[in-house]
């Protein structure tokens, strides 16, 4: 009998896989993404105070984060707070999604907004 792997098993051991690459530190904290099936979320976390620094979410805003659209804008918003808090260098953690779609776009708005990653 053959078995598959649920898809939250596999997300689980991707996003352990990338913890144990990616360290947020006080020169270059830790840009992490939720994403659920109607929000995306970001924080940006210090990990070795364990503090989260600047978080945003597509609650904070009129619209759905559930499109391309409302994650530019997430990544737009966690952006300009993080240059405004004098961030400017991060370490994206995708949180076990694929770099695609709506995790995608939230990285090139926060781009665009002048985080370097």
């Amino acid at each position: 009998m053959i078995t598959k792997t649920p898809r939250k098993k596999i997300k689980a051991k991707k996003h352990l896989k990338v913890r144990q690459r990616v360290f947020g530190t006080p020169e270059r904290p830790r840009l992490c993404v939720y994403r659920s099936l109607k929000h995306i979320y970001a924080q940006i976390i210090d990990d070795v105070a364990g503090k989260t620094l600047v978080a945003a979410s597509s609650l904070d805003f009129e619209g759905t984060g559930s499109n391309v659209e409302g994650a530019k804008k997430v990544g737009e918003m966690i952006g300009k707070k993080a240059v405004e808090a004098g961030i400017t260098k991060v370490v994206y953690d995708r949180g076990g999604n694929i770099y695609h779609g709506r995790i995608k776009a939230l990285a090139e708005g926060a781009r665009e907004a002048g985080l370097d990653f």
